[in-house]
């Protein structure tokens, strides 16, 4: 019975409660005019005290430079007309300790975001405000903002942001209300709140410093309009792991096969040419893919696409050095004669630096290869190389030595060659056992076999100069080579240096320790949520 004595009491309590607040309602609005500031006495300022609570970090569109979050703005000021404490005639509502009201009923300063982009300055739900019986008015509505953000790309995708939130009234002056960050225990608020209960992550960047200040422009006298505005700042840091895997790594090894054309062989130009400009248009599949993330500005190049032009310019490099090795190693000695400079340089110096395997070439050797002798009616002939003269000789000696007919018809031997019977015509006989010896004994012979003697020789001369060619043909291509290993290792020093150099720059590019240089505060409470923030 004492149980349903109590639950009775207690609704008829509340019933009255209800009532009362309902009575309470209709005796504040009475001669209430949301229009009109509350100002008790002629010339009081208003203060209007804001705080930021950060739920969401949606998202940061670099290429429209747009700030998306979701965040809770918290207003505080006093309106004397809706005070019901120590209020004459309100004495029967001193029992009610606060009280909701529609926030389109009462006056709300007009509070918005300055930076917006989508046109859209007010809040997204207009809340009850919580009042207070001294007037204190509580109003604390949701929002989801599309703030500008000027993007610095100078490093990106390594970069952070230092991105703004700045609320101001379109209506006050600073000579009507006040605008000032909320305080809690006498000390005033100067960062973003962030709940780690109602927080959510971002996938994509990290939030380094939320500070808060109020800017105030005292360019005017206090008698006249005064601008100020509250302004909140995040500066956050990306987080560079999607590009990392999605554009960096497949970039430099896609780049990293344009070194793969130094190992074809230098006569392949055609095909490394092919390679060479497949991964070029390669690179540019990776530039347009980043052209559409960054903004559109002429003021800096992303870091990314400084790497793109580089190892595009080594590809372009690459491509040359193709064109100008594969022209090396089709050069005749018809069109480019080799210098002994060249060789040097090129067939001893340069191959010894580079750890490659070749013969060495030697003055004495090409004095050799190319002295001359004279026959016996003074027509200078130029030796074989010194790799076949002993073949040659012996090959000489035997021929001189065998009879035409002999050599010709195997089966005949025993008739007398025509060299045989020529030779038993001169008197002296041959004059030596070499082929040197032999020319004078058969230039004085008889014209068949002189005649003999100038097809051989001319014989000799072609299958000599067939040699030559050959042998310098061989040399071109030993200096292409040369030339393509010279270039693979300034290509490959280049390539990996200069990778390593640009993105450590990235990586070195880190967000300052303080939110603003040279001030050491720190814009944070003695407890902050570094696991959120970073």
């Amino acid at each position: 019975e004492d149980v349903k004595q109590g639950v009775k009491s207690l609704l008829i309590y509340m019933n009255v409660i209800c009532n009362l607040e309902g009575s309470l309602h209709r005796d504040l609005m009475v001669g209430y005019n949301k229009n009109i500031r509350p100002m008790e006495n002629h010339g009081d300022i208003t203060d209007v005290k804001i705080k930021m609570t950060l739920t969401n970090l949606i998202s940061l569109n670099e290429k429209e430079e747009t700030l998306s979050t979701c965040v809770w703005i918290e207003m505080k000021w006093h309106d004397y007309r809706l005070r019901w404490a120590n209020r004459t005639g309100f004495e029967v509502y001193e029992n009610i300790t606060r009280m909701r009201l529609p926030s389109k009923a009462i006056w709300l300063p007009d509070i918005g975001l300055e930076n917006n982009v989508d046109g859209r300055f007010e809040v997204a739900l207009y809340t009850n405000t919580l009042i207070d019986p001294d007037g204190s008015v509580v109003w604390l509505p949701p929002a989801i903002y599309q703030s500008s953000c000027a993007i610095k790309v100078n490093y990106f995708p390594f970069d952070w942001q230092n991105c703004s939130m700045v609320f101001r009234s379109e209506t006050y002056n600073a000579n009507e209300i006040k605008l000032m960050l909320s305080d809690e225990d006498n000390v005033t608020m100067e960062w973003i709140e962030i709940d780690p209960e109602a927080f959510t992550e971002n996938g994509e960047w990290i939030i380094k410093h939320r500070p808060a200040k109020k800017v105030v422009n005292k360019r005017y006298s206090p008698d006249e309009l005064e601008y100020q505005e509250i302004i909140f700042f995040l500066i956050i840091q990306r987080k560079p792991l999607f590009y990392i895997i999605n554009i960096i790594v497949p970039c430099v090894l896609f780049s990293s096969l344009g070194l793969l054309v130094y190992f074809l062989p230098a006569k392949a130009g055609g095909q490394k040419c092919t390679m060479t400009i497949a991964i070029l248009l390669g690179q540019t599949v990776f530039l347009f893919l980043i052209a559409k993330k960054v903004p559109e500005t002429s003021q800096a190049v992303p870091l990314i696409g400084k790497y793109l032009m580089f190892v595009m310019s080594v590809t372009t490099i690459t491509v040359m050095n193709c064109v100008v090795v594969l022209n090396v190693s089709l050069r005749t000695p018809n069109t480019h004669p080799m210098s002994n400079n060249i060789r040097k340089v090129f067939l001893n110096i340069l191959p010894c630096l580079l750890r490659m395997t070749m013969q060495r070439w030697t003055p004495e050797q090409e004095e050799g290869d190319f002295k001359m002798f004279a026959l016996g009616n003074g027509t200078p002939l130029r030796r074989r190389r010194r790799s076949s003269l002993g073949l040659i000789a012996k090959a000489d000696e035997y021929m001189f030595r065998t009879a035409r007919s002999e050599l010709m018809f195997s089966r005949l031997k025993e008739r007398k060659g025509l060299l045989k019977n020529t030779l038993e015509k001169i008197q002296n006989g041959l004059g030596g056992n070499t082929a040197q010896d032999l020319e004078s004994s058969l230039a004085s012979a008889s014209p068949e076999v002189q005649q003999c003697v100038s097809s051989c020789k001319h014989i000799a001369e072609s299958a000599k100069h067939q040699n030559d060619f050959q042998s310098e043909n061989e040399e071109w291509f030993l200096v292409a080579r040369v030339i393509d290993r010279m270039c693979f290792i300034v290509m490959a020093l280049l390539f990996i240096l200069g990778t390593i150099g640009i993105f450590l720059m990235g990586h070195f590019n880190q967000a300052p320790s303080q939110p603003f240089p040279g001030d050491p505060k720190r814009y944070l409470p003695e407890i902050s949520s570094g696991d959120i923030t970073g």
